[in-house]
């Protein structure tokens, strides 16, 4: 059975893909960042991140172009650094796409409960897994429509969102109470803004899992930057609308804690009944379920691209007769469903499980953009022979920037998620456990030219 995945997505399904991935995060999960840093501290988080992620795209598009590869990160770690960077770089994406969905289904169900107050949540993400795990393996061009399809009912019921709040909306609501510690800000507002960074990234997190269907994109060389460079523009605009008008509906206190702010906020502006306000709950769910559906394509490529190399079993790179990789698509899934099925007996830092899987999905996040840059930076070096259509603008200070923020970033993630972040490094060691177990089935996986340079 063959192993080459088939080239049939354009730019508009890629931007899709792009802004789909991510577009969740503009629903829910960054709220919790005003419980640790206040609407002005996270405003500061959220400002500082959106600058990593411009820069960290700009500069990560020249090696999505370079090395149009369905493994992403790992691709161009394992070009730049050879075997063990490409380890570091796949297993840490792994750890981010397959952590991600949880939390995105858990927010699901959490939809669906406020029109169904007797639907069990968890019950609820399940399905969601089944559904679109199922859309998966039907074929990438169709997975790719539909994700274009949800993905521009979001965005509109985003602007939706912001237009129906806006008259609602104080400043005087936004900034009381906005600094951690407000009653003696200064050390409680600094430490709060960097405590408060996983939640910001949230907003931002797996944008760069387009890159994963490069091999599906049609003249991947012109398509992706286009897309990624509308993605990240559209996204900054949406956190940044979706933010401010949330956080000055009423008392952004009630929403810092919660999986659904946006019909919360909603509800403080135009009461409980109104239609809008059920308008949001039903059509907010594309939002949810765009980057739910997306994050499935994300990492069953991930698999995809680990197992064709020899770094995962052989079995997750086979494809179903849809040109799928369908092994991978339901070896996420299952991990994903056992995470919804932990809430309750495992309890990490006291989070909530919707937090914990932001805050572990964050760590690979962080660890695979290093890896991404790093490799940006040794490949101009050791690879100038590489076509390179798409170039890192102001280089080297632009990626240069990402990189510094993304290494702080890492070292506040460890300082204030110890426990979380030694879990992510246990991930990471199992990882390279079997790595150095499998030698010789790295060694029988088909040659690859992107990975060799060749």
């Amino acid at each position: 059975m063959t192993s080459t995945l088939k080239p049939t997505l354009g730019t508009i399904h890629l931007w899709g893909i792009a802004v789909g991935l991510v577009i969740s995060g503009e629903y829910f999960g960054w709220s919790y960042g005003w419980g640790v840093a206040g609407t002005l501290g996270f405003l500061v988080t959220t400002l500082m991140v959106a600058t990593l992620y411009t820069c960290f795209i700009f500069s990560f598009t020249e090696l999505s172009t370079a090395i149009p590869h369905a493994g992403g990160p790992f691709a161009y770690s394992r070009r730049a650094f050879g075997e063990t960077g490409g380890l570091i770089a796949g297993m840490a994406t792994l750890v981010e796409f397959v952590f991600a969905p949880p939390a995105i289904a858990m927010a699901i169900g959490a939809y669906l409960n406020v029109q169904y107050p007797h639907l069990n949540p968890k019950y609820a993400a399940v399905g969601a897994y089944i559904l679109f795990m199922l859309l998966n393996i039907l074929g990438v061009k169709l997975a790719a429509m539909f994700e274009l399809v949800v993905t521009v009912l979001a965005v509109m019921e985003l602007l939706v969102f912001m237009g129906v709040v806006a008259p609602g909306f104080s400043m005087a609501n936004f900034v009381a109470h906005g600094w951690a510690g407000s009653d003696h800000p200064g050390v409680a507002a600094v430490s709060g803004i960097f405590a408060a960074i996983p939640f910001a990234i949230w907003f931002f997190l797996a944008i760069e899992g387009a890159a994963m269907a490069a091999e599906e994109a049609r003249d991947p060389k012109r398509t992706i930057p286009r897309a990624y460079i509308g993605g990240i523009l559209t996204l900054v605009v949406l956190a940044v609308g979706v933010m401010l008008m949330a956080g000055g509906a009423g008392d952004w206190r009630r929403l810092s804690d919660i999986n659904d702010p946006l019909p919360q906020a909603m509800k403080m502006v135009v009461g409980e009944h109104s239609g809008w306000m059920h308008m949001l709950v039903w059509i907010g769910l594309f939002g949810l379920i765009a980057s739910f559906h997306g994050i499935i394509l994300g990492y069953s490529r991930q698999f995809f691209a680990l197992a064709r190399a020899g770094y995962l079993p052989a079995g997750l790179a086979k494809l179903s007769r849809f040109q799928t990789p369908h092994r991978a698509i339901i070896a996420g899934g299952l991990i994903g469903i056992v995470a919804i099925f932990s809430d309750g007996w495992i309890n990490l830092q006291g989070m909530t499980l919707t937090a914990a899987m932001i805050t572990m999905a964050v760590f690979g996040a962080i660890v695979m953009y290093v890896m991404s840059m790093l490799s940006l930076f040794r490949l101009r070096r050791t690879a100038p022979e590489l076509e390179r259509s798409f170039r890192a603008p102001g280089y080297p200070i632009v990626p240069g920037i990402a990189l510094v923020l993304a290494l702080v970033c890492l070292v506040a993630m460890l300082w204030f998620n110890p426990v979380i972040g030694g879990l992510f490094v246990a991930f990471m060691a199992v990882g390279y456990l079997y790595f150095l177990m499998t030698k010789k089935q790295r060694a029988r996986a088909p040659r690859d030219a992107m990975l060799f340079g060749e």
